[in-house]
């Protein structure tokens, strides 16, 4: 006998009792949680109600979250043993294959479960279905057990929780009968691009797609393709700095068309959506309007930018960049380490370099540039939120450095007469943590120390070093350049040390065109979303497209605390639905705005 999928309305209608009965097992052993988000109703969509559902766990407080935790089994445990799980857990760990473990997996994961529970006092939570709700494989869990060992307790407490939510997601998808169709085209997109990887890493099982090797070609080939035969645009070619470029025309050709897109090179050993993520979102938007046979007032465009990244030549954004006119012809004679000219890697690639100055784009024939991107970092992890939108693309500047002072013997020289050029780049860079602390969204790192033949028994007489600082603003960015610079002298001063210090990089901050953020603003709260702005400390294609014409960014959240430039990068199907859902709403209110 088949039970009827739940519906939002139903939920809104229910009495509290009912309300719980029927959320019955969504959270293990743990009725409090619908007891509480009750009150919260009316709801406006399932993503409300997760939200609402998460913002209960978030509210009660520590006790009760370490009780939600220690209500769940130990993976392949003694409940799996004694076959005493809760329906949904045995589901679940047998997707997962758990219940075929062999031995000496078993073995391992009775002794990460003693080591993990010893450490951490709760048992060790992961949602065994996955990203894509099909379940992961037991090595990949054991990998994900050991790994997160490591973790400290409060870090390793809030992943439960989140890994709590999730297994709650995929259960109350289960009761309402509901699959993320659009989040797992994207997501299965995603993972056929990821399959070529540059020669010496793709053996090792690692991503890396830099310019115009055979990687990188193939992907651009494999897109060109899906935009082709599975989205239904237009146009699709491959330009002349190698960019995959795709359109969908609307009813009138001739008005100005939505621009859209990222790139698809990585850096090395990366994630599977920086970037990507851009790509394949919109096209999943553009097959569905061509599934329906819709043409919209404007035509789409959208970009797969060839290079981003600046990891095998020094020319970052060239992709984007050659929309803006900004391609550099001196780059052309850059070679990588293996003294490939770019000039030769494009002949190879069958590119035409004398049509790169035409691809710059007319600003009037555009409606402005939005961009899809995973988030790189923790913060809508932390608050537990899907999507957030892009107040500011940060601008930043960097430098590097050296500090020279004397080398002298360790044990000889008095500490009141040492001019140690390591500790002046100490005390620089504990500067640079509490200057950019001081200030929202101003961020300062100083990422490498290198003391040259430096030795235990030498006070260092050389050190080099780093600098970068970034904010929302420009003004912000160069007030702390210039606390940070001041400080310097006078750091050297009183060391008696003498400093070099040369820029390497600058860009302008970028902030969202104020009409998109609010277009992207009412996307999100379409969905029954809370919206939730903030800046993005990393650079982007649209930085370039902020010089010629609007823009404005989407962010999705990440797994594993939004880790991002590493394999761990990831997504779920659920998020990435709601991010196609967002873009979706936000070309229906374009349209909306044409008709009237």
């Amino acid at each position: 006998m088949s039970t009827m999928p739940l519906t939002i309305e139903q939920l809104n209608a229910a009495t509290p009792a009912e309300f719980v009965a029927l959320l019955d097992g969504t959270y293990e052993h743990s009725p409090w949680i619908a007891e509480r988000a009750a009150a919260l109703r009316p709801f406006t969509s399932l993503a409300g109600l997760k939200h609402a559902l998460v913002t209960v766990v978030r509210d009660a407080g520590l006790e009760p979250q370490l009780a939600l935790i220690r209500a769940h089994p130990e993976l392949a445990g003694k409940a799996m043993v004694s076959k005493t799980l809760t329906a949904e857990s045995t589901n679940e760990q047998g997707k997962a294959g758990l219940t075929d473990c062999t031995p000496e997996e078993f073995a391992r994961l009775q002794q990460l479960n003693a080591d993990y529970n010893a450490k951490f006092g709760f048992p060790f939570i992961l949602a065994v279905r996955g990203p894509r709700g099909l379940g992961l494989g037991r090595h990949e869990i054991i990998a994900t057990f050991a790994r997160r060992l490591g973790n400290p307790v409060d870090f390793e407490r809030e992943e439960c929780l989140r890994n709590i939510h999730r297994i709650a997601e995929i259960r109350l998808n289960d009761k309402f009968g509901v699959s993320p169709d659009l989040g797992n085209r994207v997501w299965d997109w995603a993972e056929r691009l990821a399959q070529h990887s540059d020669p010496g890493y793709a053996e090792r099982g690692e991503l890396t797609v830099t310019y115009l090797t055979d990687a990188h070609r193939a992907c651009a080939q494999r897109l060109s393709h899906w935009m082709k035969a599975d989205c239904g645009f237009d146009e699709v070619e491959i330009d002349a700095v190698g960019n995959v470029v795709g359109v969908y025309h609307g009813s009138d050709r001739a008005a100005p068309r939505l621009l859209t897109g990222s790139h698809y090179d990585t850096v090395r050993n990366g994630g599977k959506y920086d970037g990507r993520l851009g790509i394949l979102v919109p096209m999943a938007v553009v097959a569905e309007l061509h599934r329906a046979g819709r043409r919209l007032p404007f035509g789409i465009e959208v970009v797969g930018f060839a290079e981003e990244e600046g990891q095998r030549y020094k020319a970052t954004f060239l992709g984007s960049g050659a929309l803006v006119g900004q391609f550099d012809p001196a780059w052309l004679d850059q070679v990588d380490a293996d003294g490939v000219t770019m000039r030769a890697a494009m002949q190879h690639a069958g590119l035409c370099i004398d049509d790169i100055p035409a691809l710059a784009r007319d600003p009037a024939k555009y409606l402005g540039f939005v961009e899809v991107h995973i988030e790189q970092g923790p913060v809508l992890a932390e608050l537990d939120l899907p999507l957030g939108v892009v107040t500011s693309i940060n601008g930043s500047v960097r430098f590097v450095g050296e500090i020279s002072g004397m080398a002298s013997h360790a044990g000889t020289t008095p500490m009141g007469r040492r001019r140690d050029a390591a500790l002046a780049v100490a005390e620089l860079a504990l500067f640079v943590e509490r200057r950019a602390a001081s200030v929202p969204h101003v961020v300062g790192t100083v990422g490498i120390l290198e003391v040259p033949n430096g030795s235990i028994n030498v006070v260092p007489g050389r050190c080099r070093f780093s600098l970068d600082i970034r904010a929302t603003t420009d003004a912000a960015r160069d007030a702390c350049l210039h606390d940070v610079r001041t400080e310097l002298a006078a750091i050297c001063q009183r060391r008696g040390v003498s400093v070099t210090l040369d820029e390497t990089m600058r860009a302008s901050a970028a902030p969202s065109d104020p009409a998109w953020q609010t277009r992207w603003e009412r996307a999100v709260a379409a969905t029954g979303l809370p919206v939730h702005r903030l800046p993005s400390g990393a650079g982007h294609d649209a930085m370039k497209l902020h010089e010629v014409m609007p823009q404005a960014m989407l962010f999705v959240r990440g797994l594993n605390a939004g880790i991002s430039h590493n394999p761990l990068e990831s997504t779920t199907n659920d998020d990435t639905e709601l991010a196609v859902r967002a873009f979706a709403d936000l070309l229906e209110q374009l349209n909306r705005e044409h008709s009237a």
